[in-house]
């Protein structure tokens, strides 16, 4: 019996020995006694130099990409395998751009710092395909350590023939290239980790020149995940997504691709720019979003528990502020980036990249308070004015009169502070895209407008903005009064042109001129801003309709065909939508040498006009014939269900009788 039991014992002993060591290996293998660090940035739009800003009275420089390299060196002391990760738009936004395609500097900087994957956000495709797929190339063929790329729902289309344009060709062949994969699997403590990327619908939209289509997000996150989980196996699964989140739950694409998707364990949210102190947690999955321009590194640590999920055990945003060091080696590398793009671009206006072109006696406010406020901006106007100011003196004696100037919010990237403008500064207001002749920034180009057409550019700025806050639009030339609570797409109740002898700030005669509903009136704008003028039929339901035209009053076909050049110089050049503003700053009374910014655009002008009356009269008067179609469809339901009741009544009345 005693032997019995000793054998019994020693089997217990041993049963309990093996569990103990199988729960012990599974613990291990899962990282429960360890922590995966994930550092992350987004929306990093070539921010390599510290942004001025405003605070409090004093200036002070926020990012930078040398003192974020020191914040990342330190989270990596702390933990040596912690993951560094870009949700996209890592291009865009600065000089740095001018050289993206010969030297690629925002790919091949990121590898030097570390970054172990990235994805392609909607400002990579700014200079088409052909100038992504010449910086994938550059950063290629350098032969410099680079970090991953995903991306899982690009789509490349064939035309009828069955083939790519050439274009679209050239860049696959680049992505294949550098290596671009759905997803890549890393390994960490023992941790396999799933990383892939997304293209969100609202940021695809705002790439209307890529050629590339994009699928659906949710269809392809999960085809994803599929093959994460049952083919990779892997522990871990993080989505680069440039989708970005909103108020309005039922835009939030990164929320509805964690509900749809809640095998996704953490979502790096990009695109919206938003800053999330304390992450969003849908159901089991952690939303970090760290702000744009490397203003702060974003820090999730997570733990594995003993349900094969991942538990958060900590989420930060570390500022990137003036206290930090500058990295000697990135600063060398931005340096260098400097002069490259000094000697290729900025050489070509007679331009450095530090000189002072205009002082500044006051502070704007910021690109995000613009951007936040429906209303008149005082840059808005600076800029649009800036655009009339150009195209004459371009033209010079064969200037045709503009009517009106028209910029969006969404192409004003930054904003003037007090002090001194350098060439730089007022590159970054303007600073996106590219021209016919390949060179950065967008060109002006003039289309005409019908007045009923130019009236409904006023009412895009007054019922779509609510809608997509890109819409907001400044218009020199123009004057308009709206009411947020009329109803949409007649919320317009004047609009009129301003006539001025000489510049706005000047403060000469003005008068008011009507608008005639058929006659063309010539209008200015970016060549982006142009071309998506013709796209708001998508946005108001087909209800307003803007259809830029030629001179001749023929629909335009090729906007490029309608690029303003600058032909007073020995060579033809395009009026750049930055560069328009650099010559309107230099044109203004000097002080001490220099250009000092008139007090008139400290103020309001009163050409955004918003009145919130919610006065019966104020809301049904002026109705347009949008407004009447409304009201009749309303008085012909009202008359059928009125019918009805009587009829019922009726029907009702002649039962009681039988």
């Amino acid at each position: 019996m005693k032997r019995q039991l000793k054998y019994t014992m020693f089997l217990l002993l041993i049963f309990c020995i093996l569990v103990q060591g199988i729960y012990i290996s599974k613990t291990l293998a899962a990282g429960t006694d360890q922590t995966i660090t994930i550092l992350f940035t987004h929306d990093l739009h070539s921010n390599f130099l510290p942004i001025k800003y405003e605070q409090n009275g004093e200036i002070i420089k926020v990012g930078g990409f040398a003192r974020l390299q020191t914040a990342i060196k330190k989270q990596k002391e702390l933990d040596p395998e912690a993951l560094l990760l870009d949700g996209g738009d890592y291009s865009m936004g600065t000089p740095f751009q001018t050289i993206f395609q010969h030297t690629s500097p925002e790919l091949r900087l990121m590898g030097r710092m570390g970054y172990d994957v990235v994805t392609i956000g909607n400002h990579e495709f700014d200079y088409r395909a052909e100038g992504l797929a010449d910086s994938l190339n550059t950063a290629k063929d350098s032969g410099e350590p680079l970090p991953q790329m995903v991306l899982s729902n690009a789509v490349f289309p064939l035309n009828k023939e069955g083939d790519m344009t050439s274009s679209l060709a050239y860049l696959k062949n680049a992505m294949d290239h550098y290596g671009i994969k759905d997803y890549t699997l890393l390994e960490r403590k023992g941790i396999k980790i799933g990383i892939f990327g997304l293209m969100g619908e609202e940021a695809a939209s705002m790439a209307p020149m890529s050629e590339v289509e994009f699928g659906d997000a949710v269809e392809n996150a999960k085809r994803v995940v599929k093959i994460l989980k049952e083919q990779e196996k892997a522990d871990l699964i993080i989505c680069l997504s440039h989708s970005g989140t909103n108020q309005d739950k039922s835009k939030s694409e990164d929320e509805i691709l964690a509900k749809k998707v809640p095998e996704i364990d953490v979502i790096l949210s990009g695109h919206t720019h938003h800053k999330y102190s304390e992450p969003l947690i849908i159901g089991n999955t952690i939303i970090g979003s760290a702000e744009e321009y490397g203003k702060n590194l974003g820090v999730i640590k997570l733990s594995s528990n003993q349900k094969d999920n991942w538990d958060l055990k900590s989420y930060e945003l570390i500022p990137i502020h003036e206290g930090l060091a500058e990295d000697e080696e990135v600063t060398a590398l931005v340096d260098e980036y400097k002069r490259n793009a000094e000697d290729n671009y900025f050489n070509v206006f007679n331009l450095n990249f530090d000189d002072v072109i205009a002082r500044a006696p006051f502070s704007f406010p910021t690109q995000k308070y613009i951007e936040d406020h429906h209303q008149e901006a005082t840059l808005g106007n600076l800029i649009s004015d800036s655009y009339v100011y150009a195209v004459k003196r371009a033209e010079g004696e064969n200037y045709i009169p503009i009517d009106a100037a028209i910029v969006p919010v969404g192409t004003i990237r930054s904003s003037f502070i007090q002090g001194d403008i350098t060439t730089v500064d007022a590159f970054n207001i303007s600073s996106l895209g590219i021209g016919a002749d390949k060179m950065s920034g967008y060109p002006l180009i003039s289309v005409y407008l019908t007045g009923k057409e130019l009236k409904a550019v006023c009412e895009v700025d007054a019922s779509v903005t609510p809608l997509m806050d890109e819409a907001q639009l400044f218009i020199s030339g123009m004057q308009y009064t709206f009411n947020p609570n009329r109803l949409i797409f007649n919320k317009v109740t004047n609009s009129t042109l301003i006539r001025s002898e000489g510049d706005p700030w000047e403060k000469g005669q003005q008068w008011i001129e009507e608008i005639e509903d058929d006659k063309l009136y010539r209008i200015v704008a970016g060549l982006y801003s142009a071309q998506m003028l013709s796209v708001v039929g998508e946005k108001s339901f087909g209800l307003l309709k803007i259809e830029p035209k030629t001179k001749d009053g023929e629909p335009v076909n090729d906007y490029e065909a309608q690029i303003i050049y600058d032909t007073s110089g020995d060579v033809k050049s395009e009026v750049k939508e930055w560069y328009a503003i650099v010559s309107y700053l230099q044109s203004f009374p000097k002080e001490g040498g220099i250009p000092v910014i008139p007090e008139y655009y400290y103020e309001l002008q009163g050409r955004k006009k918003v009145e919130g009356s919610r006065n019966i009269i104020a809301l049904l008067s002026k109705p347009n014939w949008i407004a009447w179609m409304v009201y009749g469809i309303i008085l012909i339901l009202a008359a059928i269900i009125i019918t009805i009741v009587v009829w019922l009544v009726r029907r009702s009345k002649r039962r009681r009788r039988k």
